[in-house]
């Protein structure tokens, strides 16, 4: 299939389908039409590989990190055990940023109960500590 109908099928626009083109997440073959500059051709494949991308991204990877396993994908595939380190990773993260978050909806109900009390006892701080890491 041709870029419009590819980045309909993956829910992409063209332009986000070619910047992945460019950073080498997705390789697509290239077809006889189209004269000097031949078409890029995009497989059912290439659509599965653009739906993992945005999850990756909807799970905090990098595009730098999706771009290597990606790779990896291409090349050999993900063994089921590098699949289970990949995930154990990014859960670690995503609990990680669970805790951060749930430190900061603390903080910021007893900003909102500290200003609706007027203000009269000491103004709460977020307190962070050594575990929580700003990105």
């Amino acid at each position: 299939m041709l870029i419009g109908e590819f980045a309909r099928e993956a829910g992409l626009s063209q332009d986000t389908v070619r910047f992945y083109v460019r950073k080498g997440l997705l390789s697509p073959q290239f077809g006889a039409k189209g004269g000097r500059k031949a078409y890029q051709v995009f497989s059912r494949s290439d659509v599965a590989t653009a739906h993992m991308i945005r999850f990756a991204q909807s799970l905090g990877m990098s595009l730098r990190e999706i771009a290597v396993i990606v790779a990896e994908f291409q090349k050999k595939g993900l063994s089921p055990e590098r699949e289970v380190e990949l995930l154990g990773d990014q859960l670690n993260r995503l609990e990680q940023k669970a805790a951060e978050l749930t430190h900061l909806i603390e903080y910021l109900r007893a900003k909102r109960t500290w200003i609706s009390n007027g203000r009269k006892e000491v103004e709460p701080s977020p307190k962070w500590d050594n575990s929580y890491q700003t990105t």
